[in-house]
């Protein structure tokens, strides 16, 4: 007997740059919507069309380029949100404009100021002008779980008429419990008279720790679209994890009625793009991504899985990509095999003049380190498009005076606005000196809110990937850089986020994010 489809829907891109700090450029975004497409997601949510021209501009990028997977871009319930998305998903494709509005008691009285009544009609409205756009079209109650009953079927009933094709209930602000959740899903689908025109679908965020928990029960009650993002990345406490809801799905294949088609392999990799794009490194006992996760330190564990792994493994490494991205390439290595490891990381160039680059920085990197990882050179990719990029700030050379009981002493060299300076400054430790040195130079009148170091891969020479928030006058960014010099790399970072700061703030409305 053949197993229901559950769509997969992934908001990465839009929901997971939410999280402050993890803003990505157009061309991350694309580098991130190519790897999806190659994990066979199903819908891509590229962002949010109308909060900014960037925003636009990364959804149509996106939408001209992906062809095997749909690409959606949300809306609010307003003509000017929905025009907005149509025209930038018009390339694609396969497209959908996901729209939504509030229902719940809470939101509609003191964030939107409307009636129960004025609420529906919008919505009506709405989704008659995106299905006049767009032949695929969702909608979305937004703080669904905290939503009145009636006025859920009311609303999906009059929605489903007028032309939705996907309802989706988001724990909007993570208030579901499982049990309540999935009941929640169920009396829906059961009580709404044409709930078989429509697919439901689920949204839910992490406030509790209960998202992949509330998601899974929804696709026990009947759900047939679950919403997440790579490694659980989001606003707030993140949303329903991606790589937990596929392998719960499948490893649970006795419980769950259901297939995706997701090509597990690409899990690992997707992770660790993500991950290198925004910053935001894996815990290492998260969930099928982290470190430890296929990890036996016990040696009762050990001993049992040497004698049959299924003792203490419910999946195979290799299944979600795990083997396959451990490939170590060397100071030896060519460039047709570089190039190919490239294409298999999802990652493309713009142009012969791009790779020549990455391989002469490859080459660069080996004579630095032994073996060469796929982390390697995701960071070694991000550091080449950054040093591309049109930037006010770039660093042209470093040196650090540490020992003798005085403290550490910087000289730096950076150029600013096509014109190189220099500084040396003293700080409480090396890190300290280089900050207080850029400063000193740029006077960003920023403040620093996160400093982070991780070791890319492992070992001794690994390359080192540091992560810098600034904050200045409410906006928020995240700087990232790696090199095996571990100051050299903090310099880069905070470069990376001070340009960033420079570039025109974009309104992502989080206060209305489902």
């Amino acid at each position: 007997m053949s197993k229901d489809k559950l769509v997969i829907f992934d908001t990465t891109l839009r929901d997971g740059e939410q999280s402050p700090g993890a803003s990505m450029t157009t061309d991350e975004k694309l580098r991130l919507a190519r790897l999806l497409e190659k994990l066979r997601v199903d819908v891509i949510e590229a962002g949010f069309a109308i909060a900014s021209q960037g925003d636009f501009e990364a959804v149509k990028l996106v939408a001209d380029n992906i062809k095997d997977s749909r690409v959606a871009s949300l809306a609010r319930a307003s003509e000017k949100d929905i025009r907005r998305a149509g025209e930038a998903i018009a390339g694609a494709n396969a497209g959908r404009i996901h729209t939504f509005i509030a229902t719940s008691p809470i939101h509609m009285k003191y964030k939107l100021q409307m009636q129960p009544d004025q609420v529906l009609e919008r919505a009506v409205e709405s989704v008659k002008l995106a299905r006049s756009l767009c032949d695929d079209v969702e909608f979305s109650l937004e703080d669904g779980s905290r939503s009145e009953f009636d006025f859920m079927c009311r609303i999906t009933e009059a929605v489903i008429e007028a032309g939705a094709r996907t309802i989706n209930v988001p724990d909007t602000v993570g208030y579901g419990e499982p049990g309540e959740y999935g009941e929640l899903i169920g009396r829906l689908i059961g009580s709404v008279a044409n709930a078989d025109k429509a697919i439901f679908s689920v949204h839910c965020h992490n406030d509790l720790g209960l998202a992949v928990a509330n998601s899974l029960s929804a696709v026990k009650a009947g759900a047939r679209q679950v919403e997440c993002t790579i490694n659980g990345l989001g606003e707030r406490a993140g949303n329903a994890s991606l790589e937990e809801i596929v392998m719960a799905v499948r490893t649970r294949s006795d419980l769950f009625d259901v297939e995706t088609g997701i090509d597990t392999r690409q899990i690992v990799p997707a992770s660790r793009l993500v991950s290198s794009i925004t910053g935001f490194p894996v815990q290492p006992n998260k969930a099928i991504v982290g470190a430890n996760a296929f990890a036996h330190e016990s040696g009762i564990h050990q001993d049992g899985v040497l004698k049959h792994r299924e003792t203490y493994e419910i999946m195979r490494a290799e299944d979600v990509g795990w083997k396959a991205n451990r490939l170590v390439l060397g100071k030896h290595s060519g460039r047709a095999a570089v190039r190919a490891r490239f294409d298999e990381l999802g990652i493309q160039f713009a142009n012969q003049e791009e790779l020549d680059i990455a391989f002469a920085r490859f080459k660069d990197l080996a004579d630095k380190k032994h073996e060469i990882y796929d982390e390697d050179l995701q960071a070694l990719v991000s550091d080449v498009r950054l040093e591309k990029a049109e930037d006010r700030y770039r660093l042209v050379d470093l040196a650090v005076t540490t020992g003798g009981g005085k403290p550490p002493r910087v000289h730096l060299v950076l150029q600013v606005d096509g014109e190189q300076c220099s500084v040396d400054c003293e700080g409480d430790g090396a890190v300290d000196a280089i900050f207080k040195g850029i400063e000193k130079l740029v006077e960003s009148n920023s403040n620093l809110a996160l400093y982070s170091v991780n070791a890319i891969t492992q070992g001794s020479e690994s390359q080192g990937e540091v992560s810098v928030r600034l904050e200045r006058s409410g906006r928020i960014v995240n700087g990232t850089g790696a090199d095996t010099d571990i100051l050299q790399a903090s310099a880069k970072a905070y470069l990376h986020a001070l340009n960033l700061l420079l570039v025109e703030g974009r309104a992502h409305p989080q206060r209305e994010g489902i």
